[in-house]
């Protein structure tokens, strides 16, 4: 096991891209420990893929590439602009107000900070705001992408822990728009405070419906997959086949902005993204087999339920884990390597897979938002050419949403149980 550990954790450190640093490091463990069990290797590869739930991971991936070519993103920011467009810090307000439904659309928060960042960023700055309040709350808002539904991280986690992806969709509905609300708080204090700009919207009877109608299709995208499931209507990979379906006839029937050209180029995307994922899959497949293999998860929970801790304390111990693996490992090979390894502790705590799940993205998504590795700070850094540091600094008061949120699903699990409850009993 120290080979196992040690060798991640240093060829991490030298840069070695996840996928193949998890390889690397069951290899040298095969060699030292178990050389005759080499043979087997390209068999617990090929079985860590073979999994017809995958499938619907390219699609919804897919999906967020379609409607993100459609062009909707500017239909996003007219129609979040008649909610709270004319406050104060109106801008800003738009910014978080369109990640909560951009993100229930793309399912991914580096989309959500590409798309709304390249728009709203230059905008922001072009009326007066710092550029650091732009980039910050762009990349903070984005986290709401991987925790409202239908979200890739969330389908990755239910096909690891072989939970319902419907229960842990309608899981995340509350923890998401409690992020919302509560930056839309902040950066509405921040606005005041600051004397930030309000914005001079039209909110005339005509242009809110001309809004609302050429809006409400892709406004109910996200209803409308993620019912397919709840509802026993459609599988997650069906409801993903068809919301790709449904992605491509808005894009070239309704909004009219999508092209071949354009429609190529998110298939190939999606390829090359879903290969990426479809490696880091295979090889923490084969590191998660070596940690069963040497009863790792069996000893952490033995180990958790010595303590006598109840599921609260366990919990705020997971998220600490969480928070600080989450800084350095991107959160797709997260998801891949603490679900094995925390979920039997914390079920063996008396906490629902449901509750973990939720949890362990939403600490997840605050890990992509915070230096060195933070997906969407690189992304971000990229659209406003400002420094990871400085993007960092003004994410931070927004960032303390997404805390409080994790704080209070920890201490009060039905945030997260009482929808599917309710919904799928």
């Amino acid at each position: 096991m120290l080979v196992l550990i040690l060798s991640l954790f240093v060829l991490l450190a030298m840069g070695i891209p996840i996928a193949y640093a998890l390889g690397l490091s069951s290899l040298a463990y095969f060699v030292v420990e178990q050389p005759d069990l080499m043979q087997i290797l390209p068999q617990r590869l090929f079985s860590g893929m073979n999994n017809y739930a995958l499938i619907s991971l390219p699609l919804f991936i897919l999906m967020g590439l379609v409607m993100n070519e459609s062009g909707i993103t500017g239909r996003l920011i007219r129609f979040s602009s008649l909610f709270v467009g004319k406050l104060r810090g109106g801008t800003g307000l738009v910014n978080v107000f369109a990640s909560m439904i951009f993100g229930g659309i793309s399912g991914s928060s580096a989309s959500d900070t590409a798309s709304i960042g390249s728009v709203l960023i230059p905008q922001m700055k072009s009326k007066g705001y710092p550029g650091r309040f732009a980039a910050g709350i762009t990349v903070a808002s984005s986290t709401m992408g991987m925790i409202i539904p239908p979200s890739v991280p969330i389908v990755l986690y239910a096909i690891v822990a072989q939970e319902s992806v419907g229960r842990l969709f309608l899981g995340g509905v509350i923890p998401g728009l409690l992020i919302g609300f509560l930056q839309l708080f902040i950066c509405l204090y921040i606005s005041v405070r600051n004397r930030y700009p309000k914005e001079d919207i039209d909110t005339s009877f005509g242009n809110v419906v001309r809004e609302i109608r050429g809006s409400i299709l892709v406004v109910l995208m996200p209803v409308l997959v993620v019912g397919a499931v709840v509802f026993g209507i459609a599988t997650a990979t069906e409801s993903a086949g068809l919301g790709v379906l449904y992605a491509v006839l808005i894009g070239f029937l309704v909004i009219r902005a999508l092209t071949l050209k354009g429609l190529l180029n998110c298939f190939r995307s999606a390829i090359i993204t879903s290969a990426k994922i479809m490696m880091i899959i295979a090889m923490s497949t084969m590191y998660i087999w070596i940690l069963a293999l040497e009863r790792v998860p069996q000893a952490i929970a033995a180990w958790v339920t010595s303590m006598n801790l109840g599921p609260v304390s366990v919990m705020l111990l997971v998220n600490v884990i969480i928070l600080a693996i989450g800084t350095f490992i991107d959160v797709s090979p997260a998801i891949l390597l603490m679900t094995p390894v925390l979920l039997p502790a914390a079920v063996e705590a008396g906490v629902s897979p449901i509750t973990f799940g939720v949890i362990l993205i939403s600490a997840l998504a605050v890990g992509a938002c915070t230096p060195p590795v933070g997906n969407c700070l690189n992304v971000c850094a990229s659209v406003s050419g400002l420094r990871i540091g400085t993007i960092f600094r003004g994410a931070l008061p927004f960032l303390l949403a997404n805390f409080a949120v994790l704080l209070l699903i920890t201490l009060f699990p039905r945030l997260v149980l009482w929808i599917p409850s309710v919904l799928m009993p």
